[in-house]
C-alpha cells in the first residue's frame, strides 16, 4: 500500500503522563483520529511489530493515505519505533513528520520546519539516532519555558493548570492545519500557515 506519509506523535505511555506537557506529539495524534472519524475515516493496525499504536489515515486533506503512529515506548526510546516503521512500510525519513512539545517556543503556538537539531528533546534525539539522519520533518507545538531553568524536567512532564491547559489545546487545530497545508501545498506554506 502506497503512503503519502506518516505522522509520529511523540509523547510517554501510560495514565501517570497523560495530558503531560511533553505529550504534545500524542495529543495531536488523538485529534487527528478525532477529526478523520468525522471528515474521512481511519483504520486501526497492528502496530505490536513497531512498538507503537498504528491507524491508517483516509483524508482528502492529506492527499491520499497516511499512518500515524504513538510509540509505546518511552519518549527517550522513540527511534525504536519509528526506524522499523519506515522501514516496514519502505517510506523514508523525507517522508517522516514528527510532532512533539517545544520548550523554545511560546504555549500555544505552532511551528514547521525541516531537519535540524535535537535542543535537548530526547525523542527527537532517539528518532535522530535511529534514522541515522537528522532529515525529517518537526512539527513544533510551544509548551513555554517555566520561570526557572532548574524546572524544566518538572515543566515538561507535569500536567498544566486550567489555564496553561486551554492555551496548549489552541495548538492542536494549529497543528492539524500546518499538517494538512504541507500535505497538499509543501514545505515552504507549512513553514508560513504555522504561527
Amino acid at each position: 500500500m502506497e503512503y503519502k506519509g506518516v505522522l509520529v506523535g511523540l509523547g510517554n505511555p501510560g495514565r501517570r503522563y497523560a495530558d503531560t506537557r511533553h505529550n504534545m506529539g500524542f495529543l495531536l495524534v488523538s485529534a487527528l483520529l478525532e477529526f478523520a472519524g468525522k471528515q474521512g475515516g481511519f483504520d486501526e493496525l497492528n502496530g505490536t511489530r513497531f512498538s507503537c499504536a498504528l491507524h491508517r489515515i483516509h483524508l482528502p486533506q492529506l492527499g491520499g493515505l497516511w499512518l500515524a503512529a504513538k510509540p509505546l515506548t518511552f519518549m527517550n526510546e522513540s527511534g525504536r519505533c519509528v526506524r522499523p516503521l519506515l522501514a516496514w512500510h519502505k517510506l523514508d525519513p523525507s517522508r517522516l513528520v514528527v510532532a512533539h512539545d517545544e520548550l523554545d517556543i511560546p504555549a500555544g503556538t505552532v511551528r514547521f520546519k525541516l531537519a535540524g537539531g535535537d535542543a535537548g528533546h530526547n525523542g527527537l534525539k532517539s528518532v535522530t539516532q535511529h534514522l541515522g539522519t537528522r532529515d525529517y520533518y518537526r512539527l513544533r507545538m510551544g509548551i513555554g519555558r517555566p520561570l526557572h531553568k532548574e524546572d524544566v524536567l518538572n515543566w515538561v512532564l507535569g500536567r498544566p493548570d486550567e489555564t496553561n491547559a486551554a492555551l496548549l489545546r489552541t495548538a492542536l487545530p494549529k497543528a492539524l492545519e500546518t499538517l494538512f497545508t504541507f500535505a497538499d501545498k509543501g514545505l515552504e506554506a507549512a513553514r508560513n500557515q504555522a504561527c
